[in-house]
């Protein structure tokens, strides 16, 4: 069984134009990722898939492999479908993102050891939520489970809602968790889930993961420990350089 890591990188966001090329401590972004991603020892090949040949470039430029793909894509998914469309000889794919210089290469192996397990379909990563201000937070998606550890629904809204104890109360009665925006797929199930029209819930929450489970595909999850710590805007890299 073989296992791809893709990370899909794009020029062109809306929040931090040319993000991927932004250095850190002498090296790009995504020049990072790729050597972190690198470490995992479950990963038989790291690719970049990119729609921009500044980024192609830069991968080139410190000896990293990349492949090009179509910019109409709408989400990393949809990227990460396209490289596999090319790279027909492997069975699970881990969608790496990105935007996260210091990811630890022990996540990729804990998302990409659900698949030990041959009835797993989709894979990804959560965290106990020990703060009040996570908790709130809207911009954190959150996640409920089933018994076997499976994702039930993804909301930015907290859930489940607590109703006999006060809100400041909630960490106190429930275990919350969040979710870690690193995911797993079968090659089958990426090209299956691809192909699915845009749903309800999805459009409701902005979160594509939704769209799979209205359409009775099964995300298994894990708990890490570790925290993320992802570059969205200028101000989260300003934040790193300061710490």
């Amino acid at each position: 069984m073989k296992t791809l890591g893709i990370i899909p990188s794009r020029y062109a966001s809306t929040r931090f134009p040319g993000k991927p090329l932004v250095q850190i401590d002498g090296k790009s972004m995504i020049q990072r990722v790729y050597e972190q991603s690198s470490l995992s020892k479950s990963l038989d090949q790291v690719v970049v898939a990119t729609d921009d040949v500044r980024i192609a470039d830069e991968v080139k430029r410190f000896g990293g492999t990349y492949i090009m793909t179509s910019d109409t894509h709408q989400s990393g998914t949809d990227r990460c479908a396209e490289v596999i469309g090319k790279l027909t000889d492997f069975d699970h794919v881990i969608n790496i993102q990105g935007d996260e210089p210091y990811i630890n290469p022990e996540q990729i192996d804990l998302v990409a050891s659900c698949f030990q397990e041959k009835h797993v379909q989709l894979a990804t990563l959560i965290k106990v939520i020990t703060s009040q201000e996570e908790l709130l937070n809207t911009n954190i998606p959150k996640v409920v489970l089933n018994t076997a550890g499976e994702a039930l629904y993804f909301s930015r809204q907290t859930i489940p809602y607590i109703r006999n104890a006060s809100e400041k109360d909630w960490l106190k009665n429930h275990t919350f968790y969040k979710h870690i925006g690193i995911y797993g797929y079968t090659t089958t199930v990426l090209n299956e889930i691809t192909k699915l029209s845009s749903s309800s819930l999805e459009q409701a929450e902005n979160l594509e993961q939704l769209r799979w489970l209205e359409n009775g595909y099964r995300i298994q999850t894990r708990t890490t420990t570790l925290e993320t710590l992802a570059i969205d805007t200028p101000d989260d890299l300003n934040r790193i350089f300061k710490s």
